[in-house]
């Protein structure tokens, strides 16, 4: 696949970067990633992924634009409340590459629909801040074998990481950092704690950075390592994550073996 005239425009930042060059720009519009969430995270994301010439852009939210979400999903406008996040958000990425193609899912994810879904993707990225959905996704993209590039923020913290543990070495699960969901009253949510709006920028672009090394299999991943950000102080650090030798989902003698577990959500 020849890059067009206006492609070799659009892309040239990328393409004289050594790492990345026609071929790796060639990957990318050929790749194909998921964005779970149109939201905080799911926004900078997707606009980013777009511009980047990620050829196929799948993104899945069942929730609708409020006047609420303006303060940090920019991929929506005050035009677009009432309007379905994906529709929205599938309009903002066409008008920034033409390239793109936007595959729109007003859905929830579900343990009934998440492996159908994420077969046709190269990666899975979390903008959630759902601890089911989480585990949801960690479980299933671990069968499937897909690299899931998750992140989190609440009030001025964020954090990124990547998980492989399909791959041999010290690749941990979701379930290795956290192995069981914490207790509702603990789990707050962006909604219930509040959140500083460019840390929703901050985040979900560190996700995309880190979407596009796992797709061009450049640098060095975050698999094994936790990315904190902390705004207040303005500090970024990184711990490593142990695999764990009993996690019930990855490690030799699992106890989870197929997605059941997940068939109460609604």
């Amino acid at each position: 696949m020849a890059l067009s005239d206006d492609q070799l425009d659009r892309y040239a930042r990328h393409i004289i970067l050594r790492e990345i060059g026609g071929a790796g720009q060639q990957k990318l519009l050929r790749s194909k990633v998921l964005i779970v969430g149109a939201g905080g995270l799911g926004s900078p994301m997707l606009l980013y992924l777009a511009a980047a010439g990620v050829g196929t852009i799948g993104i899945i939210d069942d929730d609708v634009v409020d006047l609420s979400n303006l303060q940090r999903q920019i991929a929506h406008g005050t035009a677009d409340i009432g309007v379905a996040k994906v529709r929205s958000a599938a309009e903002a990425a066409a008008e920034i590459n033409p390239d793109v193609k936007v595959i729109e899912y007003h859905a929830r994810l579900t343990a009934e629909n998440i492996e159908e879904i994420i077969a046709d993707y190269d990666l899975v990225t979390d903008g959630t801040d759902n601890f089911e959905i989480r585990f949801l996704l960690n479980d299933a993209c671990y069968f499937a074998k897909k690299p899931l590039v998750s992140g989190a923020i609440l009030q001025f913290d964020g954090q990124i990481t990547t998980f492989k543990p399909y791959e041999e070495g010290a690749n941990p699960c979701y379930r290795c950092l956290f192995p069981v969901p914490p207790p509702p009253d603990v789990a707050q949510t962006c909604g219930e704690a509040g959140v500083l709006g460019a840390l929703a920028g901050v985040v979900g672009t560190l996700q995309a950075v880190e979407v596009v090394k796992e797709l061009l299999t450049i640098g060095e991943g975050l698999s094994g390592r936790l990315l904190l950000y902390d705004a207040l102080a303005a500090e970024v650090r990184k711990i490593k994550i142990p695999r764990d030798p009993a996690c019930p989902l990855c490690s030799n003698n699992p106890t989870i073996t197929d997605l059941s577990a997940h068939r109460h959500m609604k």
